[in-house]
């Protein structure tokens, strides 16, 4: 990080950043956010992964640091939960039409995400998870019913 800080004093970057994708590495990304300081993180956060919610976010929040989302469908796990089950129809209620666009609504709905990084070599489940970018958006009231619903499953 001292190599990037100097090298961003320099104008040769632009922004430092952390990345981790497990839950386990969550404890260490706290350390080194208040440490480093550093631009963004990277993160793994879900409907089935709320783990970030407890330390993570919100310390982002607090320090402005930005926020990009990875693993947002949990490696492709969570449709296998879901894939039985109907879309809820009160989904309409924040322009949702699939659970594609449920997952990643909840999430770019936090306060404190900048960003969600949904994986795709489909074009056609690519131009779905764009859609969770067009509408509205739940609220903190909404986003609580989207997780208690994952709670069940």
């Amino acid at each position: 990080m001292t190599l990037l800080r100097d090298s961003k004093s320099k104008g040769k970057i632009r922004y430092t950043g952390l990345t981790h994708s497990e839950r386990k590495g969550h404890g260490e990304m706290e350390r080194l956010m208040r440490l480093q300081k550093p631009d963004f993180i990277q993160i793994n956060y879900s409907l089935m992964d709320r783990a970030a919610d407890q330390r993570i976010l919100p310390l982002a929040k607090e320090m402005g640091i930005g926020v990009l989302i990875n693993r947002p469908f949990g490696g492709g796990g969570i449709f296998q939960v879901i894939s039985k089950k109907p879309l809820p129809e009160w989904a309409s209620e924040f322009d949702c039409h699939s659970w594609s666009q449920f997952l990643l609504k909840w999430i770019v709905s936090h306060p404190a995400v900048t960003c969600v990084i949904p994986a795709t070599n489909s074009p056609q489940h690519l131009e779905d998870n764009m859609g969770a970018g067009v509408g509205r958006l739940p609220d903190a009231k909404l986003r609580a019913r989207m997780a208690s619903l994952f709670a069940g499953f």
